[in-house]
């Protein structure tokens, strides 16, 4: 696409090493997705895979902002990214310009990300901290109904945050393996 113009520190075989080709992606990333993503969440995603440099991605995010090409917005009570209209249209002209593989692995990334902001907000999950360890309470809801409330017993901090991840991976799993071991 450019000559090389980013810093490689932190960048993958394979990585953006064009600030413009930066952008595309940013710019790829927020019209792929159902639901605006935060600079957080941009910097997360592109530093999972040593898709970019991170000054880089910060730097890039700026002057897509001050250009007028990405426009922040409130939503859920935080800041998120947007496209704006005319820049959607010629993001999916130009979105082949990005390598395959790295156009893959940002929305995956992205994906899975979301995924896992989703979850947290549709599950709770409680920490008691006991004499001799902790309960860790497990709830997922509906819109009105709670489906399940689930308290375990673990040893020390350690498992706490294991069973956090744990139940994060996949509370629909979970959920459906309990009641299938009691229906059967």
């Amino acid at each position: 696409m450019g000559d090389y113009d980013a810093f490689s520190a932190g960048v993958e075989f394979g990585g953006l090493r064009s600030r413009q080709e930066i952008k595309l992606l940013i710019c790829f990333l927020l019209e792929s997705l159902e639901r605006p993503l935060s600079k957080g969440q941009i910097n997360e995603i592109l530093q999972e895979h040593g898709l970019a440099n991170y000054f880089d991605v910060n730097q890039a995010l700026s002057e897509l902002i001050d250009g007028g090409t990405v426009v922040s917005e409130l939503f859920e009570e935080q800041e998120f990214l947007s496209l704006t209209a005319k820049v959607k249209e010629a993001t999916v002209l130009l979105e082949n310009d990005l390598p395959k593989s790295v156009r893959e692995k940002a929305l995956n990334s992205a994906v899975k990300l979301q995924t896992l902001a989703r979850r947290r907000r549709e599950s709770k999950i409680d920490v008691e901290k006991l004499e001799t360890g902790y309960h860790v309470t497990f709830t997922i809801s509906d819109k009105s109904d709670i489906l399940m409330r689930l308290t375990v017993y673990v040893a020390d901090i350690s498992q706490v945050e294991t069973v956090k991840q744990g139940f994060l991976n996949d509370p629909v799993g979970l959920y459906s393996g309990i009641i299938a071991a009691l229906t059967a």
